[in-house]
């Protein structure tokens, strides 16, 4: 039974204002209490709906709405994988393919959801972690990806791969992604990647522009740990998480990722199949 909704939008979004007071509204005659963020409530200007810093929504939450496009749902995932609640993820923004449901269905989806009629997609996440002189230095979950690349453009990285402490390859490239299967639509694609069904237990690594034709993207199973160093040099190399947060690297830094212990819990319609989602939003057949 869904009591409590919190509210997580992009900040400064002009529609905002116009989305969230009926929404917030319908919920409330729904007998739910809800609660945005305090971006989301700086664009109302009123105090007609409780607000909270966006950390601290999932906690106690039944359903989290999030009102934007993939990268506002990324945001939110980092922030709400292993509290249990899961998201409704309505498409204001472009191609969205993790947000997949439109503005004008919201109010129905809302409905199946209330009335128990809604069905749950679990998505793997990744965790990465910076080992610097043999000690856990920094680490942070993902749900797309982790990337390593140089801040200069146009140089060839040399990144050594190792996937369960065996060493697999040293790429020449401008730089190498590590993907989950909801990621696998994103920055790998784009890079030469394969799209990977969601519920595939596997892992995507591809070489960014590798200068080697045989080096290819390789998928194993997401049980592994992946180990990647690099040769340092003076160009600066930065591992960056769903594109959305980037830290610079040390020399002799090594990056270790695996699968991360919390997982992201979305709200699939259930009129909308994962097939149909990629014709939709890729125009195959259109084109």
């Amino acid at each position: 039974m869904i009591k409590t909704v919190g509210i997580i939008s992009r900040p400064r979004r002009q529609d905002i204002a116009l989305v969230v007071p009926p929404l917030v509204k319908w919920l409330k005659t729904h007998g739910a209490q809800v609660a945005c963020d305090s971006e989301t409530g700086d664009c109302l200007g009123s105090g007609d709906v409780q607000t909270r810093k966006r950390e601290e929504l999932p906690a106690g939450a039944d359903l989290l709405i999030v009102l934007g496009g993939d990268g506002t749902l990324l945001s939110a995932a980092r922030i709400s994988a292993g509290h249990g609640v899961p998201i409704l993820a309505v498409n204001l923004g472009g191609m969205g393919f993790l947000t997949t449901v439109s503005q004008d269905e919201m109010y129905s989806d809302l409905e199946e959801i209330f009335q128990g009629r809604h069905t749950i997609s679990e998505r793997v996440m990744l965790e990465a972690e910076i080992v610097r002189a043999g000690a856990p230095a920094w680490r942070q979950i993902a749900l797309n990806d982790a990337v390593l690349n140089k801040a200069a453009l146009a140089r060839i990285m040399d990144v050594d791969l190792r996937v369960d402490g065996e060493m697999v390859t040293t790429y020449k490239a401008d730089g190498l992604i590590l993907s989950t299967p909801t990621g696998s639509t994103a920055y790998s694609l784009a890079a030469g990647g394969p799209i990977v069904y969601q519920s595939v237990e596997a892992f995507v690594i591809t070489p960014i522009c590798p200068h080697t034709l045989t080096n290819r993207p390789l998928v194993i199973p997401d049980s592994a740990t992946i180990e990647v160093n690099f040769r340092a040099e003076d160009d600066a190399v930065f591992l960056t998480l769903d594109g959305q947060i980037g830290v610079e690297l040390a020399g002799g830094d090594c990056v270790r990722m695996r699968k991360a212990a919390k997982k992201l819990l979305l709200v699939r319609p259930a009129r909308k199949s994962y097939y149909e989602i990629l014709r939709s939003k890729l125009k195959w057949g259109e084109r």
